[in-house]
């Protein structure tokens, strides 16, 4: 239950105020555990947030992927896709994850990440090979509510 408020806190402190605000006093203060406790949960802000992307990136992941699976048609797909993925842009724990992507993450923490897009790329690469799109460079665009050519 501790580290999920750690990460919770976490998410709180890069969404409002970037990496700057993730300090291991801050994570403390907002959790009220003291400091060196948040040592016994991780060892730097990088362990922080590769485990916030362990965890969240699957469960967004997870809601692009039932979303799409919910649209009927190959079309219908890619519009849950984006749809999905714009609902995603407002959440907090996205705008964490996005706030410290350019910080002092490791190659491992880099590499997951890297991983974990590429799977949701992976999705919408899919749906649009399905759609007839030989290739994620779509000739088409969402323009005022249908589908059009460019």
């Amino acid at each position: 239950m501790q580290r999920a408020a750690l990460l919770d806190a976490a998410r709180s402190l890069l969404s409002e105020g970037g990496t700057e605000a993730l300090t291991f006093p801050a994570l403390a203060e907002r959790t009220g555990l003291a400091r060196s406790s948040v040592y016994e949960y991780f060892r730097s802000r990088a362990a922080v947030v590769e485990e916030l992307c362990e965890v969240d990136f699957p469960v967004w992941a997870a809601d692009v992927s039932a979303a799409m699976e919910r649209a009927g048609t190959a079309e219908a797909k890619v519009e849950a896709y984006v749809r999905q993925q714009l609902e995603l842009v407002g959440d907090r724990r996205h705008r964490a994850v996005v706030a410290i992507s350019a910080s002092e993450l490791d190659a491992g923490a880099r590499e997951k990440i890297r991983a974990a897009h590429g799977g949701l790329v992976a999705m919408i690469v899919e749906a649009l090979g399905r759609w007839g799109t030989s290739s994620p460079a779509s000739r088409r665009c969402w323009c005022r509510g249908s589908w059009t050519r460019r």
